[in-house]
C-alpha cells in the first residue's frame, strides 16, 4: 500500500497579528497559498510605508508552490500579491471582485502582464495539483467573499477567511450555510476560523442598521453630510449612496483608493449607482451645501488622507464649515485611536457636528463575535482546530470557546507565525519551524530596511545627530582643519555655541591622545572621536545624540 503524503498547515503570516495574512497547505511535494496579506506599519517602524510576509520558505520550495487562491479583496489578504508575484509567479484563483481589485494594484506595480489570474465563484470546485478546492460563500464587509475547503487524501482542511454571519446582508448574498453543514456532517479534519473579534461577546449586528442609522443622521444634517469609511467596504459605500438618493443629494468622492474601488466595483456589477447621482468635487462645490453628500478616505486619521487635510484646512478643494455633519463610519484599527481622537477634536474645533462609532451604531464589524464563532465550530464540527487571524490573545480567547463546544483540548492548536503544524487522519501535532517574519516596505525598497537602519531612525528622531569633520595631513598626522561640528536634531546651534565650542576642545584632545600614543589608523581615530565626544555630550546634557566623525586626508 502506498504511503500517504504528510498534510502539513504552515502559517507565514496572520497569527499573533493583525494582517499580512497568509496561509500554506503541504501536502507531500505540492504547496497551496491560501491570501497574501500586507499589514501597516506599528507606531516604532519609523518611515515605513507597509509590512508583508517573509516568503523565504516558498521561494525555496518555489518547484513546489502550485497556487495562491485568495478569500477576498481586503489588503490585509491581497495586499502583498504585487511583491510576491515578481518572485513567484503562480497562478491566483479568486471571485470577480477580488481580482478586479487585485488588478488595478498589479497594473499600479507593472505586474499585471505576466500574472496568471483564474476568475471562481461559489460552489465552483478547481483541481489544483492533489487539492480538490472547493469555494463557499460567507458574508463580510466586502461583497464576493469565500471560505476554502480543501478535499486532501487526510480529509478536508476548512478556511474560514474572514467572514460573519449576516443573515440580512445588503447584497442579500448569505453565507452558505447549507453547505457549511454539509462539511461538517462528512467530516472536517481541520478548521482555520477568524479570531478577529474573538474577545466580543454576543453576536456582530448586520450590516443594514448601519444603512438605518444612515437615514436618521441624513434627516437630521441641514448642511453638507461627509462621511468616511474603509475604502474596501463596498456594501457601506452602497447603502451612503442610496441613503444620499433617497434624500435627494448628490455624491463626489474624494481619495483615490475609494474611486478605484467604486470604479471597480461599479464596473463589475457589484454596486447599484442610478444615472447622474455621481458629481466631480468642482461641480458639488457650486452647488446648496444641503444638496450635497461627500465620500472621503481617511476614517484612520492617516496623516496624508483626504479628511485629515479636511480637519486641517489643507485640502485644495474642501473646508470644513459650521453645520457640516460628519460621519466617522468606522473603527480605529489599533494602533490608530490616538490619530482618530485627533482628527475628531479637530473636526468639532471647525463647528462640524461629528457621529462617531462610540457614540452611535454607525460602524459595524465585518468579523465574528463569540456566538458566532461557536456556531461555525459547531457546523462544520472538524476533528482539529486552529485559530488564525487575529493577535495571540485573540487566537487564546478563539481556542477556549472550541473547548466550550467541545473540541479536545489536544487537538486545538495555537500557533505562531513559521510553525509547521502536521497532520494524518488520526492526529495532530507542532513540528518544527520554518522561516516566517516579516520584510518592511520603503519607498521602492523591498526589505532592504532591517532592525539596525530602524534602530539608526529610531535614535535620530530621539536625540540628532552631531557631525564632526576633520582635515588631517597624510604625511605628518596634523590637523589641518577643523574639527568643524554639524548639528541636527540635536541643539539649536546659536543658542549652544559654548557647549559646540567645549566639544571641540574635546575632540582636539582625543586627537592629541591619539598621536601621543602613534594612534593612525583611521577606524581608531574615528573612535576615540565618538567615545570622547559621546561622553561628554551625556555628561553636558543628558542626551545621546548620534555621532559621526567624519576624516579627510591631504
Amino acid at each position: 500500500m502506498a504511503k500517504e503524503p504528510k498534510l502539513s498547515l504552515i502559517p507565514l503570516g496572520g497569527l499573533g497579528e493583525i494582517g499580512k495574512n497568509m496561509m500554506a497547505v503541504r501536502l507531500g511535494e505540492n504547496i497551496l497559498i491560501i491570501d497574501c496579506g500586507l499589514m501597516f506599519p506599528e507606531e516604532e517602524m519609523l518611515g515605513i510605508d507597509i509590512v508583508i510576509p517573509d516568503i523565504t520558505y516558498l521561494l525555496d520550495n518555489r518547484e513546489s508552490v502550485l497556487g495562491i487562491v485568495l478569500t477576498h479583496g481586503h489588503e490585509d489578504h491581497i495586499g502583498a500579491l504585487p511583491y510576491v508575484l515578481r518572485h513567484l509567479n503562480v497562478p491566483v484563483y479568486g471571485t470577480k471582485l477580488t481580482l478586479g481589485l487585485l488588478q488595478g494594484k498589479l497594473k499600479e506595480q507593472n505586474v499585471l502582464g505576466e500574472a496568471l489570474l483564474h476568475t471562481v465563484k461559489p460552489r465552483d470546485i478547481v483541481q489544483i495539483g492533489p487539492f480538490k478546492v472547493e469555494f463557499i460563500r460567507v458574508s463580510h464587509s466586502i461583497p464576493d467573499a469565500i471560505a476554502v475547503a480543501l478535499h486532501t487524501p487526510m480529509g478536508v482542511v476548512f478556511h474560514t477567511g474572514d467572514f460573519k454571519f449576516d443573515l440580512t446582508p445588503v447584497d442579500g448574498q448569505v453565507t452558505d450555510f447549507h453547505r457549511l453543514a454539509q462539511l461538517g456532517e462528512k467530516g472536517v479534519l481541520v478548521l482555520l476560523s477568524d479570531s478577529t473579534n474573538a474577545e466580543k461577546p454576543g453576536y456582530t449586528m448586520s450590516e443594514r442598521v448601519v444603512g438605518n442609522t444612515f437615514d436618521e443622521n441624513f434627516r437630521q444634517a441641514t448642511e453638507r453630510i461627509i462621511i468616511t469609511t474603509f475604502a474596501s467596504n463596498v456594501h457601506r459605500l452602497q447603502q451612503a449612496i442610496q441613503t444620499a438618493e433617497k434624500h435627494g443629494r448628490k455624491v463626489a468622492v474624494v481619495g483615490r483608493s475609494m474611486v478605484n474601488v467604486i470604479t471597480v466595483a461599479n464596473e463589475l456589477g457589484y454596486m447599484d449607482i442610478p444615472d447622474g447621482l455621481l458629481i466631480d468635487l468642482d461641480e458639488a462645490n457650486k452647488m446648496p451645501r444641503n444638496k450635497i453628500v461627500i465620500l472621503t478616505t481617511g476614517s484612520q486619521g492617516e496623516p496624508m488622507s483626504a479628511l485629515t487635510r479636511m480637519a486641517f484646512s489643507d485640502h485644495r478643494q474642501v473646508d470644513i464649515m459650521p453645520g457640516d455633519t460628519i460621519i466617522i463610519s468606522a473603527t480605529p484599527i489599533p494602533g490608530n485611536e490616538k490619530l482618530v481622537a485627533r482628527i475628531i477634536d479637530q473636526l468639532f474645533k471647525q463647528g462640524a457636528r461629528v457621529i462617531y462609532e462610540t457614540a452611535s451604531e454607525i460602524h459595524v464589524s465585518g468579523h465574528p463575535n463569540q456566538e458566532e464563532l461557536k456556531l461555525m465550530l459547531n457546523l462544520v464540527r472538524p476533528k482539529f482546530f486552529v485559530p488564525v487571524h487575529g493577535e495571540y490573545r485573540m487566537l487564546i480567547k478563539h481556542a477556549e470557546l472550541a473547548k466550550d463546544v467541545g473540541i479536545q483540548p489536544e487537538n486545538i492548536f495555537v500557533a505562531e507565525n513559521g510553525q509547521v503544524l502536521e497532520f494524518s487522519r488520526r492526529s495532530g501535532r507542532m513540528t518544527g519551524r520554518v522561516t516566517a517574519g516579516r520584510v518592511l516596505v520603503d519607498g521602492l525598497g523591498v526589505g532592504d530596511v532591517g532592525s539596525i537602519v530602524l534602530k539608526d531612525r529610531k535614535l535620530l528622531s530621539q536625540d540628532g545627530i552631531l557631525i564632526v569633520v576633520l582635515t588631517i595631513d597624510h604625511a605628518t598626522g596634523e590637523v589641518v582643519a577643523g574639527p568643524d561640528i554639524v548639528s541636527r536634531g540635536f541643539v539649536y546651534v546659536r543658542e549652544s555655541e559654548q557647549l559646540l565650542e567645549e566639544a571641540k576642545a574635546r575632540v582636539k584632545s582625543a586627537l592629541e591622545k591619539c598621536s601621543e600614543k602613534g594612534v593612525s589608523e583611521w577606524s581608531s581615530i574615528k573612535s576615540q572621536v565618538r567615545d570622547a565626544l559621546s561622553k561628554f555630550l551625556y555628561e553636558k546634557t543628558r542626551r545621546r545624540p548620534m555621532v559621526l566623525p567624519i576624516i579627510m586626508e591631504i
